[in-house]
């Protein structure tokens, strides 16, 4: 049976890469060739996982910043209800891995980590971050390798900030908090995923609540551009995919590194590897004379598999944008903008170090491993987020009308 074209794209042509496209995917067989031979095959599949997560995310255009806002400027929540599917699916399929301990033989763990106040702090200050500096961690590093100049400035920054978190997580750490606690240890795993999907199950109902009153009726999802194979190889992708994607790349991630996807810890690694060519002594801060944080600063970056697989993200994306004929980037940002992604990218650095994650690491994966801190994590994120939304308009003359309409 043969899939029908669009009448935008008679033929549904493979599109030209050009130079970008070319190289990421040169980038993605020759880095996980080259990661697989010196490192061990292990290496280099995350770093092709990397890759399929930074093709999901550009062509689902999978924004939790956007999805956040959104829901706090006009009441839209669309992308939040998606982003309970996601956590829904994940809890399903982690759960009782997680449990269980083992997964195809070999041990898991999940990313559960104490949840206090350098959590509430820190994810108070990532989620400003996200709405100035335009996108989360996961966003960030997408958006950057899809061709957007101004996020690298948010990037830069962001690892910036990481670096200048490490010199306090000792004291951060030191503060009142509950023990690393996960629901499905509370409740095993059956009662872990009824509690878990009790909770998303509301959070999509208030949503919908306050989406019918304020706008009279739901958002439906904007028509695409491209239908069947098309719309799949070069986008945008339905949302709901986006979210079954990332799902199974997070998963396949925890069967292959024996824990769940993360992000911000390589870009305090980074930053720390920076540092010391400039000669700052980062070894004998606290953080990194930590054993495992030690044993990363003295290898190289592609021995650390967070850090493979953001290397991924980036060069997945940019195939992505080129597949999708958006590779385009502009270095005319307007000043104020920079002044945002600076404060931004400090903010969301600064606060996933403390925080023990960011949107990926304690939200996503926090939240499926059942870890009781991705949830704090997600409150406070919030109510950043909506001091964040409110402090846009200085720097994005565009959303002054959408304030104005919130009162």
């Amino acid at each position: 049976m043969s899939i029908s074209a669009s009448p935008a794209e008679p033929r549904a042509a493979l599109p030209l890469l050009g130079v970008p496209g070319i190289s990421a995917l040169l980038v993605l067989v020759a880095g996980t060739l080259a990661l697989g031979g010196f490192y061990g095959p292990t290496q280099g599949a995350l770093f092709l996982v990397g890759g399929a997560l930074g093709i999901s995310l550009y062509h689902a255009a999978f924004g939790f910043t956007s999805a956040w806002r959104v829901f706090i400027a006009e009441g839209r929540g669309r992308g939040l209800r998606v982003q309970m599917i996601l956590l829904a699916l994940a809890v399903i399929l982690f759960f009782p891995f997680l449990a269980s301990g083992t997964l195809f033989g070999n041990e898991v763990r999940g990313n559960i980590s104490p949840a206090g106040i350098g959590v509430i702090a820190g994810a108070f200050m990532f989620g400003v971050g996200m709405q100035l500096g335009g996108g989360c961690a996961s966003g960030t590093l997408f958006t950057a390798g899809g061709g957007d100049a101004r996020m690298l400035v948010t990037l830069f920054f962001f690892i910036v900030g990481s670096l200048i978190g490490t010199m306090h997580t000792g004291w951060w750490a030191s503060l009142p908090s509950l023990p690393p606690t996960a629901l499905f240890q509370s409740f095993g795993a059956v009662g872990g995923i009824a509690v878990s999907l009790a909770i998303f199950g509301a959070i999509a109902a208030i949503t919908i609540v306050v989406e019918k009153k304020r706008n009279g009726a739901l958002e439906q999802a904007p028509p695409s551009p491209r239908h069947g194979f098309a719309r799949y190889l070069r986008g945008p992708w339905p949302l709901v995919f986006g979210a079954i994607a990332l799902v199974i790349l997070n998963f396949a991630t925890l069967a292959l590194a024996g824990r769940p996807w993360g992000v911000t810890s390589a870009f305090a690694l980074w930053g720390a590897k920076g540092a010391q060519l400039i000669g700052i002594d980062v070894a004998s801060w606290p953080h990194w004379q930590q054993p495992g944080n030690a044993k990363a600063l003295a290898e190289s970056v592609f021995a650390d598999i967070t850090s493979v697989m953001d290397f991924g993200i980036i060069a997945g994306a940019m195939l992505a944008a080129a597949l999708a004929g958006k590779f385009a980037p502009s270095l005319d940002i307007p000043l104020r903008s920079i002044f945002a992604a600076v404060a931004g990218g400090l903010l969301l650095g600064y606060g996933a170090r403390i925080a023990y994650g960011c949107n990926i690491g304690a939200y996503f994966s926090g939240i499926a491993s059942g870890s009781l801190h991705g949830y704090l994590w997600a409150v406070a994120a919030f109510a950043g987020n909506v001091i964040g939304v409110r402090l846009r308009p200085w720097f994005f003359m565009e959303r002054v009308t959408i304030r104005r309409m919130d009162g």
